[in-house]
């Protein structure tokens, strides 16, 4: 079986300890293709790239068996409250 939006909320919550997450299977269910939403205090002071590339790291077992990874946003708390408001 492939990866599961369980499997990725739960590689993201433990190595990026988001404060928000939101993580839809674009796949249709099969695990192969995903749109994230990150928010953590970990992404204070690094561009976006960084930021992508940590997502990324987080992620590398289960980039073994993705297809696409779409990071929708990677945010700071502050920046997700100032889009909020």
């Amino acid at each position: 079986m492939g990866v599961t939006k369980e499997g990725v909320e739960a590689s993201l919550k433990s190595k990026l300890s988001p404060t928000h997450l939101e993580v839809i299977d674009t796949s249709g269910g099969c695990g192969a293709s995903f749109a994230v939403e990150v928010v953590s205090e970990q992404f204070e002071g690094k561009r976006l790239l960084e930021r992508h590339r940590m997502v990324n790291t987080a992620l590398a077992e289960e980039m073994k068996d993705i297809h696409a990874l779409s990071i929708k946003k990677a945010l700071t708390p502050a920046q997700w409250n100032q889009s909020a408001a």
